[in-house]
């Protein structure tokens, strides 16, 4: 039961990691991604390469947290490995960009890794 709550919760960051990606490396300058992110059209061609490479990272944490999950029993320090990351990244992008990070990327990390630790 544990197991599969875990499992969950690292697939719900994957997933919502892909879709991070999505939004800044193909949507930046779209009216999704400028409501999503706050920003203005001018800012968002300003920052579009910026806001690629920022996507292409959050790719990265999606398909490390992918692999942990498909390696089963033996991808669990693969998932805590990345889970710090997006724990980590969201307590910096809480504390420089905007708090709303802590509750949409950090906390989701650290409640997997508490389950991912208990299972």
């Amino acid at each position: 039961m544990l197991k599969t709550a875990a499992d969950t919760v690292v697939l719900l960051i994957a997933l919502l990691h892909v879709y991070i990606l999505v939004l800044e490396m193909f949507l930046w300058d779209k009216p999704k991604g400028m409501k999503a992110f706050g920003l203005t059209q001018d800012f968002a061609d300003q920052t579009k390469a910026l806001a690629a490479n920022q996507g292409l990272y959050n790719g990265f944490l999606a398909a490390g947290l992918f692999w942990g999950l498909y390696l089963g029993a033996a991808g669990g320090p693969v998932k805590v490995f990345f889970l710090a990351c997006v724990l980590v990244a969201g307590l910096y992008g809480a504390a420089t960009a905007s708090r709303k990070i802590l509750f949409i990327q950090a906390v989701p990390a650290l409640l997997g890794l508490i389950l991912t630790f208990l299972a």
